[in-house]
């Protein structure tokens, strides 16, 4: 395991490539937890509960590589690109994240060269391993968002390549009562499709991002149950694309 990433199954006979840049809440310790008190190190401003325990339970059941994150998303959050306000972001909703104020450029390039370069690097190598590859992110976003309440439960994102998302919002009837929603809670112009448009749409692969709402995904039982539909859910979609993504 590198500073910044690990890689689950890496040598997997899937034709997906999994994705959880949101993974850890792990904070090192020469940053001083960026000055938040310890009741937020688990919030969400931190990571994306749940998520890995997904990623990970898809992983084995589609037999796929996972690329995952293993430092807090507010060290360097790897779903941004290079200069974006929000890579280190000074506020996260209504949390104030006083490590990340001030932070001078060679402190911003230094972040940027220890945790997003290797990150990055490792998830084109296993993408290049990977025969026609199909890339799947996973996160988790929380109920409530600045105070009112969300009614999706799970998001089915995309950027300019619409493809697999379609196939999985015509196809999610057939797998899930859960209320799904395209571009919900969050959409391309928010900035969070950055793995998509820099790993799969330049290559030309296939590729959804998904996000879940964490209070399903609380337990390790909940994770497993999401992660038993969401692969027979991705199956099925990528089938309806007349592509494979299991051998």
């Amino acid at each position: 395991m590198n500073d910044s990433f690990q890689v689950v199954n890496a040598t997997g006979s899937s034709s997906v490539v999994l994705v959880c840049e949101h993974a850890s809440n792990f904070i090192p310790a020469a940053f001083d937890n960026l000055g938040l008190s310890p009741d937020l190190l688990d919030a969400h401003v931190v990571w994306d509960p749940g998520a890995l325990g997904v990623a990970r339970q898809l992983a084995d059941r589609l037999d796929a590589a996972l690329v995952a994150g293993t430092v807090s998303r507010l060290v360097y959050d790897c779903n941004r690109p290079p200069g974006a306000v929000d890579a280190m972001p000074t506020r996260s909703e209504v949390v104030d994240i006083p490590g990340n104020v001030g932070l001078t450029q060679a402190e911003r390039d230094s972040r940027f060269q220890t945790y997003y370069v290797p990150f990055k690097a490792a998830l084109s190598e296993q993408i290049a391993r990977t025969n026609n590859p199909i890339i799947v992110t996973v996160h988790s976003f929380t109920p409530t968002y600045y105070g009112v309440a969300r009614a999706v439960e799970i998001g089915v994102l995309h950027d300019t390549d619409t493809l697999l998302a379609d196939a999985m919002m015509q196809t999610a009837e057939r797998h899930t009562p859960a209320d799904v929603q395209c571009n919900q809670p969050y959409g391309a112009g928010d900035g969070v499709t950055h793995t998509l448009k820099e790993h799969a749409i330049s290559g030309g692969h296939l590729n959804v991002m998904l996000e879940i709402r964490n209070d399903l995904i609380q337990t390790a039982e909940a994770q497993i149950k999401m992660a038993d539909m969401i692969a027979a859910w991705l199956v099925d979609a990528c089938a309806d694309r007349s592509v494979t993504c299991t051998e």
